[in-house]
């Protein structure tokens, strides 16, 4: 009987992916259906539904639960989901799609990743959608300029999934599904997971997280966004490079697990915090580590803002618990790292770490501070930053 957390809703995985001796014969289906294109965000979302990560989801949202993840971050049955998954098309090919009909997904290159049945045909407002989950409708928001861009109308119903696209394949290491990522916790002996969410590579500020994380749980999952980033952002072949080195020399062996997934980040800041949570219950985490602008995007969020949100949800919302860490920096007046919490010294005494203040300084030729990352680490990524000029 595992002590891990449940997973979400009714408690078990809800995995979408169709059997593999199932496959040939419902793509021999699909390949005769209507095909309806789905956007970078949209497969990544498909492939979400098809690992059970969005357990208990069983595919896309209609009208009354979009609105109601927009508005109350809960679905029509109550189902806490703090961020609407849907799927949007042109009005021209809506005009052609019945509800009851079955029809294909495809990515931009044609490739079909699944069929639907439409249960559901429904335009909405995607203003109303940013400012509720973005808390803006300013289009120089990254996840904001894709929803306002998305076709005007939205598909609703159960999905069964049919490719995993090139994760698993690209990374065979490091793509686990929730169902095998509880195997390994299981192995390791651990009841209490702490799930550390990165799109970058991980500075000394990250790797203070996540111990702090390893000393309060049994053991800590380094969780990796292999979808697609925004421009600028480390690709995720390099930063598993990074981290690979950082735990192979400074983490005691046994205390933590890699794994990648293959979603496409919204940057939705508080909201996002909530989402990561919620899947990361699927994947058997008992803790969520959120630390300084969890998910954000430039100045669109407060630093602490991803914290506050888990105190205005509704008690047993979800199982998993967040893990909130002040902001961190050096203080050299310490001699270590520290947070606003454990540090009386001021700014002068302190060096803050980000990662787009190191993307600033390799590409400016600085000489980067040993106090900033891992020397082991900065040879990783001086050697992509060398092939990238």
């Amino acid at each position: 009987m595992s002590k891990l957390t449940t997973p979400h809703g009714n408690g078990s995985l809800n995995p979408l992916l169709a059997p593999e001796e199932e496959r040939k014969s419902v793509l021999k289906r699909a390949e005769r259906l209507r095909r309806v294109p789905m956007s970078s965000r949209e497969v990544s979302d498909l492939l979400m539904l098809a690992m059970g990560a969005y357990t208990p989801l069983t595919g896309f949202m209609g009208a009354a639960d979009w609105r109601g993840c927009c508005t109350d971050m809960k679905t029509a049955d109550g189902l806490f989901w703090p961020i609407p998954i849907t799927l949007s098309c042109e009005s021209d090919l809506a005009d052609g799609i019945t509800v009851g009909d079955e029809v294909a997904l495809v990515d931009a290159a044609g490739t079909i990743f699944g069929t639907l049945e439409v249960a559901e045909k429904y335009v909405i407002d995607r203003a109303f959608e940013c400012s509720h989950v973005y808390r803006t409708t300013d289009v120089a928001h990254a996840g904001v300029e894709k929803v306002m861009r998305q076709g005007t109308v939205n598909l609703a119903g159960p999905v069964i999934a049919l490719n995993e696209g090139q994760y698993a394949k690209t990374y065979p290491g490091l793509y686990y599904r929730p169902a095998e990522t509880r195997a390994l916790f299981q192995d390791q002996g651990w009841t209490t997971v702490a799930a550390f969410q990165t799109r970058n590579p991980m500075h000394r500020s990250h790797e203070y997280l996540a111990k702090i994380a390893v000393e309060i749980c049994d053991g800590l999952l380094i969780h990796q966004v292999l979808g697609a980033l925004k421009p600028g952002d480390v690709p995720a072949a390099v930063r598993v490079a990074s981290i690979d080195a950082l735990v192979a020399n400074y983490f005691v062996p046994g205390t933590v697990v890699q794994a990648g997934y293959p979603i496409e980040m919204r940057y939705a800041g508080p909201r996002e915090a909530l989402l990561h949570a919620v899947f990361r219950q699927n994947f058997g985490c008992s803790h969520l580590v959120v630390g300084r602008d969890h998910a954000g995007l430039g100045d669109f969020y407060g630093p602490l803002d991803a914290h506050h949100i888990f105190n205005e949800i509704d008690k047993g919302s979800m199982e998993i618990q967040p893990l909130k860490i002040d902001i961190t920096f050096h203080c050299y007046r310490c001699g270590g790292m520290a947070t606003g919490r454990t540090c009386p010294h001021g700014e002068e005494d302190r060096l803050n770490i980000s990662g787009t203040r190191l993307r600033e300084m390799f590409a400016n030729g600085e000489q980067i501070p040993m106090e900033y990352s891992r020397s082991e680490v900065l040879d990783v990524l001086r050697a992509y930053y060398d092939d990238v000029e």
